[in-house]
């Protein structure tokens, strides 16, 4: 099992960032830490690069610190 979704529960996100990733992907939720969960869970496609998890799901790329498990920010793709 892969350490991002065996750690999902530590994942997080700042103020900040939750309102960059609501504005990259036009999100209406006001929860950005449980939308990108859930894609996140769902994706079949988790890579490592360097100090960040890019996770591919939904049209987007979810970027997470492989460190903190903070959600750096998430884009369409």
């Amino acid at each position: 099992m892969n350490e991002l979704i065996k750690n999902i529960d530590l994942l997080h996100t700042t103020e900040l960032g939750a309102e960059r990733i609501k504005q990259n992907l036009e999100l209406t939720t006001d929860d950005v830490v449980d939308w990108c969960k859930q894609n996140i869970l769902s994706s079949e496609n988790i890579q490592k690069n360097g100090k960040n998890w890019y996770v591919y799901a939904d049209k987007s790329v979810i970027t997470v610190n492989v460190h903190s498990y903070t959600i750096i920010t998430a884009h369409k793709n």
